[in-house]
């Protein structure tokens, strides 16, 4: 499906439509394509907005498929350290998140996020999942039990 889509040279209007209309392995297609129509010269302008609507969802395939180069590229620092975020709250490897190293690099509000929502894990009698640790590190925030 994705190389369909890249070979087509799909345009945001059918990437935006099949993504509305299609099933969850359609949508996953177009999001997983936009890196590459993105390379194109006649792209997508911006379908930033299907990113957004995949990490809304709870459908873990989209959630990963979301957080891919297209959103690394484009997606501002809030809602990016927020799609980190969900793929905590949903079990999804932070190894999906394209370029994690690097955004997260000296990110002191996504320290304090992922800090807070460890201390709320720990305050529920729930575990901490191992990819927070890791991400913490990446942030370089000074060591603390999470």
């Amino acid at each position: 499906r994705v190389h369909l889509l890249v070979e087509a040279g799909a345009d945001p209007g059918t990437l935006t439509r099949l993504y509305h209309r299609g099933t969850a392995a359609e949508r996953r297609a177009v999001l997983l394509a936009l890196p590459h129509l993105d390379r194109l010269a006649d792209g997508p302008a911006d379908v930033l907005p299907l990113v957004e609507d995949a990490l809304r969802t709870n459908d873990t395939r989209l959630v990963a498929a979301a957080v891919g180069p297209y959103a690394a590229a484009r997606l501002d620092p809030h809602t990016w350290r927020h799609a980190v975020l969900k793929c905590l709250f949903t079990g999804v490897p932070l190894t999906a998140v394209h370029g994690l190293a690097d955004r997260a690099r000296g990110d002191a509000e996504l320290a304090r996020m992922l800090t807070d929502y460890a201390a709320e894990r720990t305050a529920a009698g729930r575990p901490v999942p191992p990819d927070l640790t890791h991400a913490l590190t990446l942030t370089g925030a000074p060591h603390q039990e999470v």
